[in-house]
């Protein structure tokens, strides 16, 4: 069962911020506060699968998750503050800088998104050789920065209270939702000494996974409730931000999403392996309600 994994993954984390470090009280509170505060841990899960496909080691796979979750949810503590979406709420709780302050929030994204290269470069990885740590830290900075995550999200504010195409809209979640969740199979396959052929394959897999995840959330923001989205309801509209819902119209973003969803499972025909579980993942996506 994926949600096996999520006590592994919450003790890992609760060590990366163990109250003990020597550091401001108020930031260790506070970057814990934002790590440990639940969350559906996909980008983890995705590092454990894709790695187990290949017999990648357990701690080589716990680096790599507690990283690109440090990075996740720096990613959201930045993109709730005033300058950003400036929201109250994130998974049920008062977002950071509600909950401790504006400078502080700043700095647990910061302090987070340095945690997550420390996790991955502190020793040497177990199952696979340097040059291939090497490529996992620089596809996680790659999808964190300029031409990931980072990127995305600067096209996305841009393109608020704008008019965008399809094809505009889907670069900015490629770059914004996307490029991380790839980079989570991609460092689990290079973990487990994947071979170039099969890491092609998943790529594939993972685009199409992360355009869908980011059309479900549109048409959660639409038809879902604040309570259990554990943010609030509507906001993508109140922002006037566009989305598949605005361009496509709901059932056309709802037949978007399966169609990526299919796109997903097609890619993983091409890998000798149990996908199971990723297939299962896919399915999954468009079926939550939060």
């Amino acid at each position: 069962m994926i949600s096996a994994y999520l006590p592994r993954i919450e003790k890992n984390l609760s060590e990366l911020t163990a109250s003990s470090l020597e550091s401001d009280g108020k930031l260790v509170e506070a970057c814990r506060y934002s790590l440990l505060n639940g969350g559906k841990r996909l980008r983890p899960i995705l590092v454990y699968l894709t790695g187990e496909l290949f017999a990648a080691k357990d701690e080589d796979l716990d680096r790599i998750a507690s990283a690109i979750e440090c990075i996740h949810s720096y990613s959201l503590v930045h993109d709730d503050l005033p300058a950003m979406d400036d929201d109250d709420l994130r998974r049920g709780r008062p977002t950071c800088h509600i909950a401790f302050d504006e400078a502080t929030a700043i700095l647990v994204g910061d302090a987070l998104q340095c945690l997550a290269f420390e996790t991955l470069t502190k020793t040497s990885f177990v199952s696979t050789s340097a040059e291939n740590q090497l490529k996992i830290v620089h596809t996680l900075a790659n999808a964190s920065g300029l031409v990931g995550m980072c990127g995305g999200q600067a096209l996305d504010i841009a393109a608020t209270d704008s008019v965008i195409s399809l094809e505009q809209l889907e670069r900015v979640h490629k770059l914004k939702t996307g490029a991380l969740l790839k980079s989570a199979i991609t460092m689990g396959a290079l973990a487990g000494n994947a071979s170039e052929i099969e890491i092609w394959a998943l790529a594939r897999y993972a685009e199409s996974i992360g355009l869908a995840f980011q059309v479900q959330d549109d048409i959660l923001d639409i038809e879902g409730d604040t309570q259990t989205l554990g943010k609030p309801q509507g906001s993508d509209l109140e922002s006037n931000k566009a989305t598949y819902p605005a361009l496509l119209g709901l059932q056309g973003a709802k037949e978007k999403a399966h169609s990526l969803v299919n796109q997903a499972i097609e890619a993983l025909s091409e890998i000798d392996a149990d996908t199971g579980r990723l297939k299962a993942i896919a399915e999954y996506i468009i079926a939550r309600d939060h």
